[in-house]
């Protein structure tokens, strides 16, 4: 992992949003998404509440990606999902936390899941920085 990239990623750790620009799985075009993250310690995460979008689709099979926020650039890999339970969990934590105000909605769809409402789509990809 970059620890240069890592430092500047925490730098705006707190901005609500990055861009991530992902690329065609048989074009190889840039296309870009806004998107949450999360930096937990030498960790970045970013969520979805949909894994069956397309760009999520497309990181999965070219996990090349490149992340933009506060006139910071870094590229890097992702990885989806996040390669154990526990590691998923805390990816997870690390969002609910940073994205607080959105408890409420995150409750609502983990008990309409519970009741089988609805299909638990969420997911979370760990970012490998590029050295």
């Amino acid at each position: 992992m970059d620890s240069n990239a890592l430092t500047r990623l925490k730098a705006v750790a707190g901005r609500q949003t990055l861009t991530l620009t992902h690329y065609g799985r048989k074009s190889g075009k840039p296309y870009d998404v806004t998107i949450w993250f999360a930096v937990e310690g030498d960790k970045v995460y970013i969520g979805t509440a949909n894994v069956n979008r397309q760009w999520v689709r497309t990181v999965q099979k070219t996990p090349r990606i490149r992340l933009a926020v506060g006139g910071r650039d870094v590229r890097g890999r992702g990885t989806f999902p996040c390669r154990t339970r526990a590691e998923r969990e805390r990816a997870m934590a690390a969002i609910r936390r940073k994205y607080w105000m959105y408890r409420p909605l995150i409750a609502l769809g983990q008990i309409l899941t519970a009741i089988g409402v609805m299909r638990d789509k969420t997911g979370v990809f760990e970012v490998m920085l590029a050295r």
